[in-house]
């Protein structure tokens, strides 16, 4: 009797942990359902924008404009650049020959 009764006991604790995971099973699909339910926001009335030219050569001219006056400013940079350097490679050399003389 005691066998039946441990048995029983034993089906019981199963079926009660086995209840437990088919309910969290089920709030699972549940929750994924509500997940997909949500309202979906259509796009399809909002107008649709043409193609702007006339946005788009103003924008490659601003753009072009800003390359070449990059690019100028770059080479006088670099002119100024190798003309400081110029100075004072021929500065040195006159306050060198100026040390020697005195």
């Amino acid at each position: 009797m005691s066998d039946a009764l441990d048995k029983a006991e034993a089906a019981a604790r199963e079926a009660a942990v086995n209840t437990a995971a088919v309910q969290i099973a089920l709030a699972a699909v549940e929750l994924a359902k509500a997940a997909q339910q949500q309202p979906h926001q259509c796009h399809h009335d909002a107008p649709k924008q043409e193609f702007n030219a006339k946005k788009w050569l103003v924008i490659g001219g601003v753009g072009s404009v800003c390359a070449l006056a990059f690019a100028v400013a770059s080479i006088a940079i670099a002119i100024g650049a190798c003309c400081a350097t110029g100075c004072f490679l021929i500065l040195r050399s006159i306050w060198q020959s100026t040390q020697k003389g005195k």
